[in-house]
């Protein structure tokens, strides 16, 4: 878990070159050691070498742009110059891995989501798990943003609005409803109608972004949503027909809504926004914005069974559902775009029934084999023969 924190950063260890080519004329005698790469620093860039990434700095005085670390002074024997060359050891990190790996991790530890979510919903009522769920992934997150948000938080309060919104509709209400309806509804269910998620990510893009899929693309969705389909009758056109929606399936189908709205809303994530800012002051927000649900659940006399084992869940989802499957997911988002993305969502039925069969001794008949292959395969259509140019969001790092 640390591994993956620091990567979000992408993290690169500055120090200045003791052997430096100054503006005082001194030359390099040196060549790089192994494992480093050149950089040159001087008073008109805006790349803050403390962090290792490109920021604005707002300071009149263009000295100040460059922040060395304190040490810089005893490593080279003399005062940091304004020009001197600097070395950049480089560390692999999130923001290398392939974006596609990325995505396909998230439905998993999501799709786990669901299943804590309904195996404990007797025992812990809708609000209190969305509550404590983001309580614990705050602490969990807390150590490694903490320092990116008291650097960035001129930016988050320039921002506030947009950050609302996100949180509001990404952490806090999506979630809520989800938990709520999963106390009426299966969570086979839930899992399966989270699989329409991408037709309406790319139905949101087209009406209000006039965002398209190319024709490929869009073949590949219908592919994988067939597959979706496969599953969800059991292979028999009549089973199908026979599905219902009862009113835990209309809140799941509504916290779809508020998933898919957040999703395509990330291309609007604040310029120079740290991912571990980001995801930090969401949910803080979205916390807040559940905190009096679950003040009036607690009123009305519905309150959490206590034991270890339950203790054990909130951690979990809020470990992998909540910490590490959002960084994860709007990674992906930030690199592929919204509807591309939006596809691995129909991989959540796919790992569902996959760890139903190893873990809980269900079935795996030739229907869920079927299914996942076009789910499958629709994503590599898209993913792969469809792939064109994503513009990246605002917001990179």
């Amino acid at each position: 878990m640390v591994a993956a924190m620091s990567g979000v950063a992408g993290a690169a260890a500055i120090e200045p070159c003791a052997a430096a080519s100054c503006n005082d004329g001194t030359a390099a005698a040196t060549a790089p050691a192994a494992g480093w790469a050149e950089g040159t620093c001087n008073c008109e860039s805006n790349v803050d070498y403390t962090w290792g990434r490109e920021r604005q700095d707002t300071t009149a005085d263009p000295r100040r742009r460059i922040r060395l670390p304190p040490q810089s002074a005893s490593r080279t024997g003399r005062p940091p110059c304004d020009n001197c060359r600097m070395r950049v050891r480089k560390r692999p990190g999130i923001a290398g891995v392939s974006p596609f790996l990325l995505l396909t991790l998230a439905p998993l530890f999501w799709a786990g989501n669901w299943i804590i979510g309904r195996g404990f919903a007797p025992d812990i009522p809708p609000m209190a798990m969305t509550f404590l769920r983001w309580l614990f992934a705050i602490v969990i997150l807390a150590p490694f943003a903490w320092p990116h948000v008291r650097r960035d938080w001129p930016l988050v309060r320039a921002n506030w609005k947009t950050l609302l919104l996100l949180g509001a509709i990404g952490v806090g209400t999506h979630n809520a409803l989800a938990y709520l309806g999963l106390n009426y509804t299966t969570a086979t269910n839930g899992v399966i109608l989270n699989s329409f998620i991408p037709v309406m990510i790319i139905t949101f893009s087209g009406l209000f972004l006039r965002e398209v899929l190319s024709p490929v693309q869009l073949a590949g969705v219908g592919v994988s949503l067939f597959g979706v389909l496969a599953i969800l009758s059991q292979g028999s056109l009549a089973a199908l027909a026979s599905f219902r929606l009862n009113g835990g399936d209309l809140l799941v189908i509504l916290s779809m809504a508020m998933w898919s709205t957040y999703t395509i809303c990330l291309r609007w994530r604040p310029a120079g926004l740290h991912m571990l800012s980001f995801l930090f002051v969401l949910m803080v927000v979205g916390d807040l914005c559940v905190l009096p649900f679950f003040a009036g659940e607690l009123a009305f006399g519905r309150r959490m069974t206590v034991t270890p084992t339950n203790i054990a869940a909130l951690v979990s989802v809020a470990l992998f559902s909540s910490v590490l499957a959002y960084i994860f997911w709007n990674r992906g988002v930030e690199r592929v775009g919204a509807s591309v993305a939006g596809l691995f969502v129909h991989l959540m039925p796919v790992y569902g029934v996959v760890l139903a069969w190893l873990f809980l001794g269900e079935r795996l008949a030739p229907y869920h084999v079927a299914g996942i292959g076009l789910i499958l395969t629709g994503i590599w259509i898209t993913s792969r023969l469809g792939r064109r140019p994503v513009p990246a969001p605002a917001g990179t790092d």
